[in-house]
This record gives structure tokens, sequence and C-alpha cells, in this order.
């Protein structure tokens, strides 16, 4: 098994591993830039170590690959028998990145 981490970003929380790319709401930063994540949970394989709520001295830094948009999300709502309907669309602005390095 190899080592994990779980990080909290966008109130979301994910299982990382060094070399994963994932998208996440939008952060700050180019393009390249270099962000560190606070682990809330990381395993070397064998064993577990969970933090309240974080483990002191892990990180995991990750680096932007890019900005993008999500799928196009469509919300209507209409009354019934009163011709009144309303057809609105989102897209989420996210960002890719890839884990480089856990350290625990």
């Amino acid at each position: 098994m190899e080592a994990y981490a779980v990080i909290e970003t966008g109130g979301k929380q994910y299982r990382v591993q060094q070399g994963d790319q994932l998208d996440v709401e939008l952060l700050d930063g180019d393009a390249g830039a270099s962000l560190e994540f606070a682990a809330l949970a990381v395993s070397d394989g064998t064993a577990l170590t969970v933090g309240t709520p974080v483990v002191e001295g892990a990180k995991v830094t990750a680096s932007v690959v890019e900005h993008l948009r999500g799928k196009k999300l469509y919300s209507f709502k209409k009354k019934r028998r009163k011709g009144y309907r309303r057809k609105i669309g989102h897209r989420q602005e996210l960002t890719k990145i890839q884990v480089d390095a856990i350290t625990a």
C-alpha cells in the first residue's frame, strides 16, 4: 500500500497520493505555482495517523496545472398552468492540481 494523505480545500476532503491530479474549487495562483495543504490524515502504507484537526508537521505540496471550468449544470423551475419557466445554467470554476510530495 502506498503512502497517502487526506487534505481539505474548498470545503471538501480529498484522498491524495503522490503524482495524483485532481480538480478542486478555484484557487489563487498561476499555472506552475506551488501550493501547500495541511494534512488531516497521513498514512505511510502501514500505519494511519489522524490529526485533531490536522497532523502536526504534515503537509502536502502540490502545483497548479491549469484553471478550467466544470461541466454545465442546469437548474429549471416552473409554475404549472401559469406559463412561468426559468432555465439557469452554471459552470463551476476549477483548478487542476498535481500532488508533488507528501511530507509527514
